[in-house]
């Protein structure tokens, strides 16, 4: 199992937009990518974060759920409502301990 840690920074200002279209939209990415472990926004420390982690069986599993992702028109159409909010992206990939606890897969 691998987790996708996803951050972002936002314009300054632009969380409460970015959540309320994201509300409407993660139906799109569920559907293709699966396992939503959290979705986040900065309180402390760094602001206008936002971190979303999903979790995958394999990175394989991840490269093709999110080509299929890519590829839908739906994804494609809502892409704008939530791009310009975003300054700065990361991606991290983690590999879970021996020990820990991992979430259930869909």
């Amino acid at each position: 199992m691998f987790i996708e840690i996803r951050t972002y920074r936002l314009r300054n200002g632009g969380i409460p937009a970015y959540l309320a279209a994201v509300a409407e939209g993660i139906e799109i990415q569920r559907r293709h990518l699966g396992t939503l472990v959290g979705y986040y926004s900065s309180e402390i420390g760094p602001i206008n974060q936002i971190v979303h982690i999903w979790a995958f069986a394999s990175l394989d599993d991840r490269d093709a759920r999110r080509a299929r992702l890519m590829a839908d028109p739906e994804w494609i159409a809502f892409l704008p409502r939530i791009r310009d909010l975003i300054e700065e992206a990361e991606t991290k990939i983690m590999k879970p301990a021996a020990f820990s606890p991992v979430p259930t897969l869909a």
